[in-house]
């Protein structure tokens, strides 16, 4: 597949998370909250995690963002759901790596949708938006392990 199909396949993945977010709402019963905002460019999101015996059943968040923070949130929300908390943190650190335009290991760890925000590491002002979520899971869980 060119380049060009490739960048046009990945806009039309951040487009449809984006126009259509998956797990956007709020979670029956109780959940980690997690409020947190891009102040340089106005993206907030309030994550919202039910985590069980170290695994996490259910993810959801609420907010406002561009089309980057949404649709990043979208698929982190999606991927992370059924994993351990260590796995979503692993994907959290392959996420980040990305970002920073590390060469990471696609093989280790499946990111399905999340592939499609490579790009964004080309523009180092839309990465605090593409990393909003996931910094917000990494608080809750973090914060959620040193109250027990």
């Amino acid at each position: 597949m060119s380049f060009n199909n490739l960048d046009t396949l990945y806009r039309q993945v951040i487009l449809d998370h984006y126009k259509n977010p998956r797990n956007r709402g709020q979670v029956e019963g109780d959940a980690l909250t997690v409020d947190m905002n891009n102040p340089t460019c106005g993206d907030r999101i309030q994550l919202q995690l039910q985590v069980e015996d170290g695994l996490i059943q259910d993810a959801k968040f609420n907010g406002e963002g561009c089309s980057i923070s949404i649709s990043s949130a979208s698929m982190m929300t999606q991927a992370i759901k059924g994993k351990t908390v260590e796995q979503a943190l692993r994907m959290s650190e392959l996420f980040s790596d990305m970002m920073l335009g590390k060469e990471i290991d696609m093989d280790a760890m499946s990111l399905e949708d999340i592939e499609a925000l490579q790009g964004v590491s080309k523009f180092p002002a839309r990465i605090k938006c593409a990393t909003l979520g996931w910094k917000a899971m990494e608080k809750g869980v973090h914060d959620d392990s040193a109250a027990k």
